[in-house]
């Protein structure tokens, strides 16, 4: 799957993945109306609401963009009718022939890191059947359990030809809490260094065409960082949150790319998905704010092609 989503971003000219992020109070009122006419001001007729806005951002700038990032909890908060548009969102995605990347972050050992593992990527078995779950074509892992958690998703990837990006270094202000922390005095390295080093070596065994299926994410609120965290995973796609709404910038973004022009992609949530808000987009209006979302994307490709690559 990796390779597919560098087809993807070769084929578009655009490193960008539109988080699909959805809040109500980012949610046009007509949409909520109409969804809540049909099903009341209930879980259901706020995840029909998701869905419509969904869609029509979709539909605005599928053939924009390679790859869509939807962030399961602004699913789960809505209950079982929140998971089922999730599976929806990922089913039109891929119609629309996009690269999904389930935005999970999960973190745990054993059978239970299996099941995460196979319901998010790979087919669960039901006696002499098996299926597929959620079926995203990578997931974000939380790596801080160590080995135990992350191999049973890797073993999925070989299965599937899938991928996984292990959070490294997150754009949230408060990550050198512990991200940053130093191993000793007389060991130097931060935290993320070291798990840096191990998402390159458990790359090693997962190659695609040039990269491998265990990717990374690196914050775009955090350059320097990228910048050396890409010259130690050299093969390792990043995955970089951060950009628009959290403060990242096109020039913020330069080092995180090899120079193949290849080796990173750039997630927009908000500042896409919530483009009509913004008062340089004001002129769409609310009814239009998926064309505000197309434009929101058109300008984030210019800004990554005249000041990152």
């Amino acid at each position: 799957m990796i390779n597919k989503l560098i087809d993807n971003i070769k084929n578009t000219n655009a490193p960008i993945v539109v988080g699909l992020d959805p809040m109500l109070k980012f949610i046009p009122e007509h949409l909520k109306a109409s969804a809540y006419k049909e099903y009341g001001e209930t879980l259901e007729g706020a995840a029909e609401a998701v869905w419509q806005f969904n869609k029509g951002i979709i539909d605005a700038v599928y053939d924009l963009i390679p790859a869509v990032k939807p962030q399961i909890a602004m699913y789960e908060q809505f209950g079982l009718a929140g998971l089922n548009v999730f599976k929806k969102t990922i089913d039109y995605c891929k119609e629309k022939d996009l690269v999904v990347i389930g935005d999970i972050k999960r973190g745990d050992i054993g059978t239970t890191s299996e099941a995460y593992a196979v319901g998010h990527l790979g087919k669960v078995w039901v006696g002499s059947n098996s299926y597929y779950g959620f079926d995203e074509d990578f997931v974000t892992v939380n790596p801080y359990l160590g080995s135990d958690g992350i191999n049973p998703f890797i073993n999925v990837c070989k299965e599937e030809k899938k991928g996984i990006f292990v959070l490294v270094k997150t754009s949230n202000k408060s990550s050198g809490e512990f991200q940053d922390q130093k191993l000793s005095e007389a060991d130097n390295r931060p935290l993320y260094e070291i798990v840096g080093q191990q998402v390159d070596k458990w790359g090693k065994d997962c190659m695609g065409n040039g990269y491998s299926y265990v990717g990374a994410v690196v914050g775009a609120t955090y350059p320097e960082q990228g910048k050396m965290l890409r010259s130690l995973m050299p093969n390792t796609y990043i995955l970089v949150p951060g950009y628009g709404a959290q403060g990242g910038k096109g020039e913020d973004l330069k080092h995180f790319f090899n120079k193949d022009g290849l080796g990173a992609i750039i997630n927009s949530s908000r500042g896409i998905i919530a483009a009509y808000t913004n008062d340089k987009y004001a002129k769409y209006g609310e009814k239009n704010f998926a064309d505000a979302s197309r434009a929101a994307v058109l300008d984030m490709r210019k800004d990554i092609l005249e000041n990152a690559l």
